[in-house]
């Protein structure tokens, strides 16, 4: 029989879902990855491509397959992309993860402590953000974490007889979803949880020859698919430039060792400075007195520092380690006697969430398209986000440490569920979608139209909506006398790149202008 938390923790997952629904219903793709994703997956369908890829014509190792093949299905399965299809594949993940952690502590924080625990992990920056924005970083996350589980339950000897299997299955598809991160993350927190427990030499039994063969079995079939397709040219790409040169001395994404230690702040918001002081204070007074405690801990600062090794860095590789650092700080609020000094680490955001109201009223004298303050879904949602601020902030004053914190989180989930309805108003400065519906009603009233785009990175991607892909053009080419322009021509560009550049306003100052959000196209005759 189904126990009361379990009921209503069914209930609280419908909400969660509920309050994100709305942003997959009326949100348009971001034209940087999402509509890659999209282009490679149509890119794929057209030539039956299974295991390598290509972005119009060039070969792109940079992601295994598994995303992909997700994009891939649901476009095969309803005929088009769906937002709410893919979204699912973001934000159910984030709940699988919702549930395990919340399993993993069940025997030690009480009802309302999980609950504390479960909105803290929701409304942290990247990990809400990472849950509502179509990528594979919480699917890869999800399969991590699924894998640090199998490996505790097995440690703690409570493991499942099927669990030594599952433990490889679960590595392997956090490596098939994102690459290398999915071994690097679960093989360096069990070594060195296991170091610091003085048993490295029981590797064997969670890391021994039944796990590499099923890793080796699995990897070995996706990489003989892949030199099936693209040859040893690809697959070297794909081991040894996508993996160990990204690793070691970054083309992409390089950044210096410290720069997590800046992106850490706003990816842990609203809850960054409660997060790292419980940390710091709790690692002065060697509070890790469980061996989950240990291990929740470990994973945490074993991401965080071996991930700041590696040349290649974004903020969004972090995302693994969110779980755990935010069950490690709720884990240990309990441990502390008078934990009044953690009263300011949740008042400072939450005074900042108060000013929410009248921020958007400031922000009106300094953004220049005014459309983008005066949405009543903002203002609604500015307001929520003062009055949860506010109550937040009387509940502290109280010494109410949940409370505050369940406040806050709830706030910012209707905040989110309330903007969300004002999205279409700001679909033109997320994406361009309906910018290309205007051009391709622009170009079949003039019978055929040739499209370009100039000063607009990725816009070769917009295949997606037009059904062709434009034409990359430089500035030179504009205004070459045997230009490679065919008429009558719509031309895509950044209305910053039109600010900023002297030759391109000449250009378009004769012509007809369409503006939609930050970008627009010229009609050229």
């Amino acid at each position: 029989m189904l126990n009361r938390y379990h009921i209503s923790n069914s209930y609280r997952y419908i909400l969660y879902v509920l309050a994100v629904l709305p942003v997959f219903i009326f949100r348009d793709y971001t034209p940087d990855n999402e509509l890659r994703y999209l282009s490679i997956a149509d890119e794929a369908l057209c030539n039956g491509s299974i295991f390598t890829f290509t972005n119009h014509g060039l070969n792109y190792a940079d992601k295994p397959p598994l995303y992909l093949w997700i994009v891939m299905f649901g476009k095969f399965l309803l005929g088009k992309h769906s937002m709410l299809f893919l979204g699912i594949f973001s934000f159910v993940p984030a709940l699988v993860i919702l549930h395990v952690m919340d399993k993993w502590v069940r025997n030690v924080l009480s009802e309302s402590e999980r609950l504390i625990g479960q909105l803290m992990l929701l409304t942290s920056g990247f990990f809400m953000g990472t849950a509502i924005v179509l990528r594979m970083d919480m699917l890869m996350c999800m399969f991590i974490v699924l894998a640090l589980y199998t490996f505790f339950r097995m440690y703690r000897g409570r493991g499942k007889p099927h669990d030594w299997l599952l433990f490889p299955v679960f590595v392997f598809l956090a490596i098939f979803t994102k690459g290398p991160m999915g071994i690097i993350v679960p093989l360096i927190s069990t070594s060195v949880f296991l170091i610091l427990k003085r048993e490295l030499h029981t590797i064997g039994k969670y890391w021994g020859w039944k796990t590499l063969a099923v890793l080796l079995t699995l990897c070995g079939i996706w990489f003989a698919g892949v030199y099936a397709e693209g040859g040893s040219q690809y697959l070297e790409n794909l081991l040894f430039n996508q993996t160990l040169n990204r690793a070691m001395d970054s083309f992409h994404h390089k950044e210096p060792f410290y720069y997590y230690f800046e992106t850490i702040w706003y990816s842990l918001a609203p809850w960054s400075l409660l997060y790292i002081g419980i940390l710091v204070v709790g690692l002065k007074k060697k509070l890790a007195s469980t061996d989950l405690e240990l291990f929740f801990l470990v994973v945490a600062l074993s991401t965080f520092v071996s991930l700041s090794i590696f040349s290649s860095k974004l903020a969004v590789y972090m995302l693994p380690a969110i779980p755990f650092i935010a069950y490690i700080a709720l884990l240990w609020i309990t441990k502390f006697d008078s934990p009044k000094w953690m009263l300011p680490l949740i008042g400072i955001p939450a005074g900042i969430l108060s000013l929410a109201l009248p921020g958007i009223f400031v922000a009106q004298q300094f953004v220049d398209t005014i459309e983008l303050t005066t949405s009543p879904f903002l203002i609604v949602s500015a307001s929520i986000l003062s009055i949860s601020g506010i109550v937040t902030l009387t509940h502290l004053i109280r010494f109410k440490l949940h409370r505050s914190i369940g406040t806050m989180s709830i706030g910012i989930l209707l905040a989110v569920f309330v903007l969300s309805f004002g999205i279409p108003k700001y679909n033109s400065f997320i994406g361009l979608n309906q910018l290309c519906d205007q051009a391709k009603n622009t170009a079949a009233q003039k019978g055929a139209a040739n499209y370009y785009y100039c000063e607009m990175s990725r816009a070769g991607n917009l295949d997606v909506y037009l059904g062709v892909k434009p034409e990359m053009l430089t500035i030179g080419d504009l205004y070459k006398k045997d230009s490679r322009i065919k008429k009558p021509a719509i031309l895509f560009l950044r209305t910053k790149a039109i600010d900023q550049n002297d030759s391109l306003k000449v250009f378009v100052q004769d012509k007809k202008i369409h503006q939609m959000g930050g970008s627009c196209y010229i009609e050229i005759e």
